[in-house]
């Protein structure tokens, strides 16, 4: 157990064992954002919910993860991380099992808001592995955190889809807080002390979050960009539970979550990102990125009555928005490296900001026009990403 007595030194290195864990808990967190979307129908029905109210189960909890991001992931830079952590995981547990045993919509959008804000966990793990690892080293290892997430993301999807069809979407909810407590396990034995970096008051470390803003105007690119790349995904992913479960697939929430196995070739192509973002420079993955995300929404319209369609379009979707997202979070880091908490709290907030965002207009173009609806909002979204790239500098 020496590791966990250890301090880590800035651009030291980062040992396996710390960044393995930091990965596989980054994953089993992140998951808790994303276990309600093929379970929206389910929920819909057992609590007596509209189509709308349900898709704002998804919102709400994207939502609740951007105020985590602005608020809480600052702290890292003035708190001991690990004491951060072990605080979110207990409000964790607290918030899965007011989901679970929830008997109305409002109680579990409430519960679902304190979910999304204290599943920042991962957000707290990229900076380290940015700042701490070898600099020859800090795009692989920020990919190998990522890649960890993306599986997260993947799995839940799977995972809950299976869950909610064998055993009920409340059970699904159930296994997430006892994954929760077996995570504040690992991270208190794995993860090691490591020294705050700002010194002041809280008010004065959000103020500085202006400033940053401000001084830095690749940081304000970086984030919007992939914060529209990002609604543009989610607009896919919040309102495909409905869209199967129409004609002609008549498809249960099992269907969608293996649907989600197609996510497997965005955490693949977040390790390759990661390694080669130096050389392929931000700029080019994110022409790369949108021209994906472009093509994922044609086939998901033109294919829309067809498993192939759906299928393409999901692996499509997934890789472009990895070249979008790792490219522009890799790169800010380097903008500001003393301030790598707040860096990144401004990126993902952003980020999150734009994915409650595709989430909220995806689900009014569902309830306005359907499927053509959601393809339009995803569409537009992924344009405004390309224009921003095309017309800026960074």
């Amino acid at each position: 157990m020496q590791e966990t007595r250890q301090t880590l030194s800035e651009n030291g290195g980062l040992p396996a064992r710390i960044l393995w864990t930091l990965a596989a808990v980054a994953g089993a967190t992140v998951a808790n954002l994303y276990y309600n979307q093929p379970l929206l129908g389910l929920m819909s029905r057992d609590l007596g919910a509209t189509e709308l109210q349900a898709n704002l189960i998804a919102t709400i909890t994207q939502a609740g993860y951007a105020l985590g991001l602005l608020f809480i992931i600052p702290l890292g830079d003035l708190y001991h991380r690990k004491k951060i952590t072990l605080i979110n995981f207990t409000l964790l547990i607290m918030s899965l099992m007011a989901i679970a045993f929830g008997r109305d919509i409002y109680t579990v959008w409430a519960a679902s808001l304190v979910t999304g804000a204290c599943s920042i966990v991962p957000q707290i793990f990229v900076p380290i592995a940015s700042q701490f690892s070898e600099p020859e080293n800090k795009g692989r290892n920020v990919g190998l955190v990522i890649s960890g997430l993306l599986t997260g993301i993947l799995a839940s999807r799977v995972v809950s889809g299976l869950v909610g069809d064998a055993l009920g979407w409340r059970a699904m909810y159930m296994i997430a807080a006892a994954l929760m407590a077996a995570c504040a396990v690992a991270t208190s034995k794995t993860l090691p002390d490591i020294k705050p970096t700002f010194t002041g008051s809280y008010a004065v470390l959000m103020k500085s979050l202006l400033t940053l803003l401000k001084r830095h105007p690749a940081l304000r690119i970086y984030s919007a960009r992939a914060a529209l790349a990002f609604g543009s995904f989610l607009a896919l992913w919040s309102c495909l539970a409905f869209k199967m479960g129409q004609a002609p697939f008549f498809a249960d929430s099992d269907v969608v979550g293996l649907l989600g196995l197609c996510g497997a070739a965005g955490a693949l192509t977040a390790s390759f990102v990661g390694r080669w973002v130096r050389r392929v420079g931000v700029r080019r993955f994110n022409y790369i990125g949108c021209a994906l995300i472009l093509s994922a929404w044609a086939s998901l319209y033109f294919g829309a009555a067809s498993y192939i369609g759906i299928i393409s379009g999901i692996l499509l979707i997934d890789i472009g928005m990895q070249c979008i997202q790792l490219s522009n979070q890799t790169s800010i880091f380097s903008v500001c490296p003393g301030a790598s908490n707040r860096v990144n709290t401004i990126f993902m907030t952003t980020y999150f900001i734009g994915g409650s965002t595709g989430t909220l207009l995806a689900g009014s173009g569902w309830e306005a026009c359907g499927w053509t609806g959601v393809a339009a909002v995803g569409t537009l979204l992924a344009l405004a990403s390309l224009a921003l790239t095309a017309f800026t500098k960074s």
